[in-house]
């Protein structure tokens, strides 16, 4: 590829040109040297990851000191204090005994405005549904009221729609043409982020406060361009011509949230929403964005608020056509919930990409801040973001976000990993462009490219990076690679081609630090059934009939230190074989012990979670029960239909998306 700028706007291979070592190859030859895994999962957790994550280097190549990072006073790893629940295919949710699961916040619960109720029948017009939840609650986040753990705001993602079950009779086309515009602004509405007030009136039973703080942020929505991409000349669109302004967030699937208390959003798979008909730049080929129609056809609806869905070239400039408007996406987006007339912003800065989460590292008083994220797609990366200014209680803000540098991972054979900067102004990494033939303009061309970028200089391709958790007394990061059917070659230590089952990864960052420019790794389990299963990646360490899983994608450690791991499985893996519905597991990351400790009903997907302050009250979402429905074929009736029953009615009450309380049943903290 030429090295001139103005070339910089054409298809590209996708790796092709920039060929690494994959993570299965890495891995085999990493787990093949046994150095650190050796023994129970405690001796490793002594050896590597111990609990008492002493400092005791720097980085030489960041040269900056070591950071000590304690654990906290009083902290002890966690036991588990619950009997592991059995796999189950049932259509209702199961916790384990001395549990109780409530539903809560189901799709179409009015939460603001002039509150419409929810129509069982699917006849809520698009004007009710910006008023009410949205369709499958994903990533979530409870910000505590003066510190309250009986009074807070409930933050939570609506990642895409199942149509057959939020209209009367599905969507309504003619000739691949969407025929019912209030269909579509339905759809667009049923996106986004709720902000929802909520408040306990008795042990596990709460209400939504119907106060100020209430806010359906939605695909229309104005959001802000920040960061280097602002102004830029491919976010240039006939609704924003200076690049500054977009419209709406969209697939918004994991989350984060920021130490000055806002909420991130982060936009997954966003391309498929989007047509191109008149060729495909890269910042459109090189994510998917389609060539014959969008995902739901969205595009082929009159009027502007629809057709710039559509981002074939039109016109003579940018600023008469949307061909820019996809690249308004893919961002994570940062909302104050305590601030119903602020605007969310895109923070261009940590890069664009297919967004799982955004979870950031224990902050320190003067040191940078750092947020990891992943790419979730199969063979792309793992990333950080360092800010370049200092974090202080006092001052910390979301401009935080607008600067600093994007850094991808690279997990060598022999446990150690580097993090490659992404940095149009950085020596090493204009080096790798050259030699690959490979040309950015400018730093927000590098951002817009966030994939080439990666490839470019030698990332590691991993198996479809999605959630990652921040253990908060001792550091260590853990993300979820939840499975890769692309992949074709075996090898003994890890026998999957393709992959199906995926597994969790593990890093701690030199000297604790995590601005750190090198880490080293391992793995923390291979998920899979009891024979093609390894605690610490080690086959020859099963895991047992309480444990098994498959496709780990939520990732979570709450203050305790428990790592709560949820699934997502689908297709024959969900309808048939050993491990039952989705589910929520939680594990001791010293021990490896891992037990089951929920189920979801038909067909749906567990993922998102988080507790109040004190850890007696959780709250986890169940996305898209009864996925297979068509209207009078329902799949599932949960949650609207009365438990307890044993087959589901195809012409019962639909099923909806939905938070579910779990709370003990004694008035203790979940999971101890």
């Amino acid at each position: 590829m030429s090295n001139s700028p103005t070339k910089a706007y054409l298809d590209e291979p996708l790796r092709e040109d920039c060929p690494s070592p994959h993570f299965n190859e890495v891995l085999a030859v990493r787990m093949s040297r046994r150095q650190l895994m050796k023994g129970s999962m405690a001796a490793a957790t002594a050896t590597l990851f111990g609990t008492t994550l002493t400092a005791c280097v720097s980085d030489s190549d960041n040269d900056t000191p070591a950071v000590e990072t304690p654990a906290a006073p009083g902290f002890s790893e966690p036991k588990l204090g619950f009997q592991a629940v059995a796999v189950t295919r049932a259509d209702t949710t199961t916790v384990p005994a001395g549990y109780t699961a409530t539903p809560f916040l189901p799709l179409g619960t009015p939460i603001c405005g002039t509150y419409p109720e929810y129509k069982p029948d699917g006849t809520n017009t698009g004007a009710e549904q910006e008023q009410q939840m949205g369709m499958c609650h994903d990533g979530m986040h409870f910000f505590p009221i003066g510190g309250s753990s009986t009074h807070g705001l409930l933050v939570m993602n609506h990642e895409y729609i199942v149509q057959p079950v939020l209209h009367a009779n599905g969507a309504t086309t003619v000739g691949g043409i969407r025929t019912v515009p209030d269909e579509v602004r339905k759809e667009i509405a049923a996106h986004g982020v709720a902000v929802v007030e909520i408040r306990s009136t008795a042990h596990g039973q709460w209400e939504i406060v119907r106060g100020a703080y209430n806010r359906r942020i939605t695909g229309a929505t104005p959001m802000a361009i920040r960061g280097p991409v602002r102004g830029h000349e491919k976010v240039r669109t006939k609704y924003s011509p200076d690049g500054t302004r977009t419209r709406g967030t969209l697939n918004n699937c994991a989350h984060g949230y920021t130490p000055w208390n806002t909420y991130l959003t982060c936009e997954e798979n966003w391309a498929g929403y989007f047509v191109n008909k008149t060729g495909r730049p890269r910042e459109h080929s090189r994510y998917g964005v389609a060539t014959s129609s969008g995902r739901y056809r969205w595009e082929t609806v009159a009027g502007d608020e629809y057709e710039r869905f559509d981002v074939s070239v039109k016109a003579a400039s940018a600023s008469e056509d949307y061909r820019n408007e996809v690249n308004g996406f893919g961002w994570v987006v940062e909302i104050d919930p305590f601030d119903p007339d602020s605007t969310p912003i895109k923070r261009t800065a940590l890069g664009r990409f297919a967004h799982e989460g955004c979870v950031y590292a224990p902050v320190v008083e003067g040191r940078p801040v750092v947020f990891y994220m992943g790419d979730d797609s199969q063979n792309e990366y793992i990333y950080k973001f360092v800010t370049r200014a200092n974090y202080s209680a006092a001052t910390a803000n979301g401009s935080m976000l607008d600067d600093g540098t994007l850094y991808v991972a690279r997990f060598d054979a022999d446990g150690s990993g580097r993090w490659l900067a992404l940095d149009f102004n950085n020596a090493d990494f204009l080096a790798a462009c050259l030699a690959k033939g490979v040309s950015f303009s400018d730093q927000g061309d590098v951002l817009l490219n966030t994939r080439l970028a990666a490839a470019t200089v030698n990332a590691t391709p991993m198996n479809r990076p999605e959630w990652g958790a921040v253990h908060p007394h001792t550091g260590e990061v853990y993300f979820t690679l939840t499975n890769n059917s692309s992949r074709t070659v075996a090898d003994a230590a890890n026998p999957r081609a393709p992959n199906p089952y995926g597994h969790i990864v593990r890093w701690r960052e030199t000297g604790n630090d995590a601005a750190a420019l090198s880490f080293e790794w391992d793995i923390f389990v291979l998920s899979g059934t009891l024979t093609d299963s390894g605690k610490l990646g080690d086959a020859t360490q099963p895991l047992g009939e309480d444990a098994i899983h498959a496709s780990p994608d939520g990732l979570w450690i709450d203050p305790n230190g428990i790592l709560w791991i949820q699934t997502d499985m689908s297709g024959s893996q969900q309808g048939s074989g050993p491990f039952g519905e989705n589910q929520m597991l939680a594990a001791e990351p010293a021990t490896g012990e891992i037990r089951r400790f929920y189920v979801g009903p038909r067909e749906q997907e567990v993922t998102g979670v988080i507790t109040t302050p004190d850890g007696k009250t959780m709250f986890v979402n169940n996305q898209h029960p009864g996925d297979r429905s068509t209207p009078g074929n329902f799949t599932s009736n949960w949650p609207d239909r009365p438990q307890p029953y044993t087959t589901v009615d195809p012409s019962g009450p639909r099923p909806r998306c939905a938070t579910v309380i779990i709370t003990r049943n004694d008035g203790g903290v979940i999971g101890l």
